[in-house]
Order: structure tokens, then sequence, then C-alpha cells
């Protein structure tokens, strides 16, 4: 058994613990010298970066942890998470739709590609997308939102409807946001009692 990598992983996480970053890093890549196969190891430093908003730093870690264990789905996803983050939608479009290819349940996968897809401007493919998202997490009122957006800019005015019906049960705020957004008239009533 390779004591030395779990003393700097214990290590690590007590320096995390302590909000002691920089320390953690250091006992995390100790870890990962002793063990150039210890996966936690890997994405662990990649959390960090990500903390930090280092986004290259982090994709490399991500990608050290798919070198470790190829086709895991969250690792593929957190890659195309820190390529949205860095702009590289297509880069990101792609890793989210292997990521669902690979875990079809992973609702923030379709969440990042829809998102994904309205940044670039392609809201078919977004609405597509975060119909999904919305249908495998129900109760979550930004992917609804952004659903109803992406009709709106595909001037499914029906659609819309529907999805703002729906937010005013479970989100009214997100409802009211759309209903501002969208310049619908029409809904103002779900609306109107609701304080500014």
């Amino acid at each position: 058994m390779n004591f030395e990598k779990h003393r700097h992983f214990l290590r690590a996480r007590l320096f995390e613990t302590f909000k002691r970053q920089d320390r953690a890093l250091d006992d995390y890549r100790l870890a990962l010298q002793h063990d150039p196969q210890f996966f936690k190891a890997a994405v662990a430093i990649a959390l960090i970066h990500v903390q930090r908003e280092d986004y290259a730093q982090a994709e490399i870690f991500y990608r050290e942890a798919l070198r470790i264990k190829p086709g895991h789905a969250d690792i593929i996803f957190n890659l195309g998470y820190v390529h949205d983050q860095q702009g590289r939608r297509e880069e990101a479009i792609s890793c989210f739709r292997e990521a669902v290819q690979l875990k079809p349940t992973l609702d923030r996968a379709w969440y990042g590609m829809g998102m994904a897809y309205a940044a670039l401007g392609r809201h078919d493919e977004a609405a597509n997308a975060l119909e999904e998202a919305s249908r495998l997490q129900p109760m979550n009122t930004y992917a609804w939102y952004a659903l109803g957006m992406a009709h709106h800019r595909l001037n499914n005015p029906e659609r819309v409807k529907e999805v703002a019906l729906y937010l005013h049960r479970i989100g009214p705020l997100s409802c009211r946001q759309l209903v501002q957004d969208t310049q619908r008239s029409d809904l103002q009533y779900l609306i109107k009692d609701m304080a500014v």
C-alpha cells in the first residue's frame, strides 16, 4: 500500500478544511507524484483551480483525471464547464454531448449544452437540450427560464406561455423575469400581484 500518497492526500484535505488552498495544492500534487494514477488527487487539484477561476490549470488536471479514468462522464462534464468558462463554446458542447452519451441522466450537462448553444445563437439546439434538462430536473427554475428564452428567440409564443405557466407554479420570481424579458404583455396577469 502506498502510504505516502494517502498521507499527502489527507494532509491536503485538512489544509482545505482550514482554507489553506496553497498548502492543499502542494500536498495533492505530492500525492499525485507518489501515485500518478491517483484519480482523486487530480480531481481535487482541478477543483481548487476552478474555485480560483484558473480554468486553464483546471483543464490540465481534468485531462489528467481523464487519462487515469477515461470515459468518466462527470469529469468530461467538468472539462466542458471549464471550456465554457473560457469562452470555448464548441469544445464545451462537444464535452457536454459526450457526457450525456455516457450518462444520459446528467442534467447539468444538458443544461450546460443548452446554455452554450444559446450563447452561440443556436436556439433550436439550445431548446432541445434545455427541454431535456428541464425534464430531468423539473424544479430547476434556471433551466425552465432558459428554455422559455430559447423558445422566445425561436418565435414560439405558445411554448413560452407553457413555460411561464409552469414557472409560475415552481418559481414565481423566474416567471416574472421570463415575462419581463420576453415582453409578453399577455402574460402580465401572472405577475401583477408580485412586488418588484
